[in-house]
């Protein structure tokens, strides 16, 4: 039960090639190289300059004074 060396790996490998194909195992990495490139381009957008998350409030001096929130002023 040590590290498993090179050979282990490989034959790994072959095996994983075998069950899945070279084809499946292409379309697998395209697909997750896809979300992982979304996933950049998501945290890049959200991190713009001025832009409030999205679901967050902000307070702006521009807003009525006699606006009231529903939720906050509904009974229980």
């Amino acid at each position: 039960m040590g590290s498993f060396s090179i050979w282990h790996w490989l034959i790994v490998l072959l095996i994983v090639v075998m069950i899945f194909g070279t084809k499946k195992l292409k379309n697998i990495g395209t697909d997750l190289g896809g979300a992982v490139k979304g996933f950049k381009e998501g945290m890049k957008d959200g991190s713009a300059e001025g832009e409030a998350p999205a679901g967050q409030v902000t307070n702006q001096a521009t807003a009525d004074k006699g606006t009231i929130d529903v939720e906050a002023k509904q009974k229980s």
